[in-house]
């Protein structure tokens, strides 16, 4: 029993494992906020249909704005492998059998080739810059799904490499899974009809706030136009209604004991969900220009990872005989 406890001591991740997780997941966020950048200036056909290649070369000659935005994506994005496989080596190397911050990091390894797969697939197929393609849309609910899976396993990782208690499949015990799913699903769905009324703003652009409001109850609107408009409106509704879940869910926070004192990260909660909808509101007085969509979108990631944290800890329990 003693040999078994100090190989366990001896495998606990280091300071410098778990900062490097943090890192990745801020690095990543990054490249989906310059991700927002291609999609808003209508950069995303900026080097053609070609992938990997810009353009069919590796250096560009004379590049565009639009080029220059579109590669540099590309580029942060091939080094968001790099640095998602350097995590899954160091942390398969550093952790104990059975560590879930094994588990995280090779889920954000799959979910990091899905990206660049559906990256590729929207190039490829013309669905980006002004395309109106009926694919485009569910293309980008997809890619933004993926992209919300991916930010999850970081964050995981990152807490599951924190953690001194709860860390193995076989030390935690779940609690509400139910409740607990149907909520964070439900809060995809607010960031894929965020996704959704972005992309409605790109396309179909307003001069004026009642020029907005128009366009988005207007009864002429038709087919794809109709269809995109509606989630300018339909969006916030949906948030609204998602935030039931995160009530409960910050109820249960206040109510739990256990291993972590939760109030600091429930009260970051709660600032950055007041903070969304004022910069909601913002994005719509201001008629979404591109610096306001790329700080909604920073805050929402914040949010997003804030809340996974939170309902790890409020989820993934550490087994009693290990309390």
């Amino acid at each position: 029993m003693t040999i078994t406890a100090i190989s366990i001591s001896d495998r606990t991740p280091s300071r410098a494992l778990c900062g490097f997780a943090w890192g990745v997941l801020a690095y990543f966020i990054a490249t989906i906020l310059w991700g927002a950048v291609v999609r808003a200036t209508g950069s995303g056909a900026g080097c053609g249909d070609h992938w990997p290649l810009c353009n069919g070369t590796v250096l560009q000659q004379s590049p565009t704005i639009g080029t220059i935005i579109e590669f540099t994506h590309r580029v942060t994005a091939a080094l968001d492998m790099i640095f998602v496989v350097g995590l899954l080596v160091w942390s398969w190397r550093a952790t104990v059998a059975g560590h879930m911050a094994r588990w995280t990091a090779g889920a954000a390894v799959f979910f990091t080739l899905t990206e660049g797969l559906i990256g590729a697939l929207l190039v490829k197929l013309g669905l980006t810059a002004q395309s109106h393609s009926p694919l485009r849309a569910p293309m980008l609910a997809l890619h933004l799904s993926n992209t919300l899976l991916l930010v999850a396993a970081l964050a995981m990782t990152a807490h599951m490499l924190g953690r001194h208690l709860g860390f193995r499949w076989r030390d935690i015990q779940i609690s509400a899974p139910i409740g607990t799913t149907i909520g964070m699903i439900a809060v995809m769905v607010v960031g894929v009809t965020g996704s959704m009324a972005a992309l409605g703003d790109t396309l179909f652009p307003a001069t004026t706030l009642g020029d907005s409001i128009a366009q988005d109850f207007s009864a002429h609107a038709s087919g794809e136009a109709s269809w995109l408009l509606r989630w300018r409106w339909t969006h916030p509704t949906v948030a609204i209604m998602a935030s039931i879940f995160l009530i409960w869910l910050l109820i249960r926070a206040a109510r739990r004991g256990g291993p972590w004192d939760n109030r600091g990260l429930s009260a970051l909660v709660v600032g950055l969900l007041a903070a969304q909808y004022l910069l909601g509101a913002l994005d719509v007085w201001l008629l979404a220009p591109v610096w306001m969509q790329v700080i909604h979108l920073l805050g929402a990631d914040l949010l997003w990872t804030a809340l996974v944290v939170l309902t790890a800890r409020l989820t993934l329990l550490p087994a009693k005989a290990n309390i």
